[in-house]
């Protein structure tokens, strides 16, 4: 059975979230992903073959100008933390937060008040992937851990990670600095 909580909450939220309007095509992303889901009752999970939401969050360090990003094991990319969600998930957040937490061994980690910060879809091994980003902010004195989804989990300085990341997670962490 799944869970129409979950579907529920993901309608709700990409309904209320305004898309950035410094960043052309999240308005047109966030109505194909409202699209997908009235179309797929199991668009938010993996089984959906053409394609599901997914749920990931950049954890983030304010106060020392800096975000952890993990060597993503199966694609061999420094990413952003997060992926599928689970029918125990309650909302896209706490799937979001929950990815977050696990895959950077990181305790007390808090979204960023705003909901998502922006979406990307992109082709994955699996499907394609309906990503929905937040961004976690980490509490002083964090301490993260390889998770074995990960080869790595290592924190970067803002001005790193166009050397490191693909354009999509550059785009993340100038969305995020642009809400901070």
């Amino acid at each position: 059975m799944i869970p129409p909580a979950l579907h529920q909450d993901a309608e709700r939220v990409l309904k209320e979230w305004s898309a950035p309007s410094a960043e052309p095509g999240q308005e047109a992303l966030r109505l194909a992903y409202l699209d997908h889901l009235q179309a797929h009752p199991d668009g938010m999970f993996k089984p959906c073959a053409d394609g599901h939401l997914t749920a990931s969050a950049l954890v983030v360090d304010p106060a020392g100008g800096r975000v952890l990003l993990t060597l993503h094991r199966k694609l061999r990319m420094w990413l952003q933390t997060g992926g599928h969600c689970e029918t125990h998930d309650a909302t896209l957040g706490a799937a979001a937060l929950r990815e977050a937490t696990e895959e950077s061994g990181v305790a007390g980690l808090t979204l960023l008040p705003g909901g998502p910060v922006r979406l990307d879809r992109h082709r994955t091994p699996c499907a394609w992937h309906l990503d929905v980003q937040y961004a976690a902010l980490a509490p002083a004195g964090a301490v993260h851990a390889v998770s074995e989804e990960s080869l790595d989990v290592r924190w970067f300085a803002y001005d790193e990670v166009a050397s490191v990341a693909d354009e999509s997670v550059v785009r993340l962490v100038e969305r995020t600095r642009a809400r901070l």
